[in-house]
C-alpha cells in the first residue's frame, strides 16, 4: 500500500453551515468538490485540506481519514490478506471514485480511495 495523500474527515451536522467556519475563518475554499453530504475544503496557497462529512452516502460507518492511493485494488487485496476488517467493500462509487473502508486495529475506520485522473 502506498499513500499519496491523507486527509482528515470531520463529522459535521450540516456541510453548508460548517463551510462558513472553514472557508471564512480558516481561509479554505471548496474548490475540489461538494456532494452535499461531503465537501473538501482546501487552501490553494498552502495545500491545507479537510473534508466535512455529515454521513457517508454508501458505507455503514464513517471514516476518520481518507487515504489516497494509486493502487486501490492492490491495497484492498493487501488489507484482506492481512486479515483487516473490511467495513465497506471495494466499490466504484456513483460519484466516480474507487474505494473501500477498512478498520485499523485501533478501531478507526479508514477510507482508502483512488480518484480517476
Amino acid at each position: 500500500m502506498r499513500a499519496t495523500r491523507i486527509m482528515p474527515n470531520l463529522r459535521v451536522a450540516d456541510v453548508a453551515a460548517a463551510k462558513d467556519f472553514y472557508t471564512g475563518y480558516l481561509g479554505l475554499s471548496t474548490e475540489e468538490f461538494d456532494l452535499g453530504w461531503v465537501a473538501r475544503c482546501t487552501s490553494p496557497e498552502t495545500g491545507a485540506i479537510v473534508q466535512l462529512v455529515t454521513r457517508d452516502a454508501t458505507s455503514p460507518e464513517d471514516a476518520v481519514v481518507s487515504v489516497h492511493t494509486p493502487d486501490v485494488d492492490g491495497a484492498y487485496d493487501e488489507a484482506r490478506r492481512l486479515g483487516y476488517e473490511i467495513v465497506h467493500p471495494l466499490t466504484t462509487e456513483s460519484w466516480g471514485v474507487r474505494r473501500f473502508l477498512v478498520r485499523a486495529p485501533d478501531g478507526n475506520v479508514i477510507n482508502v480511495v483512488h480518484h480517476p485522473d
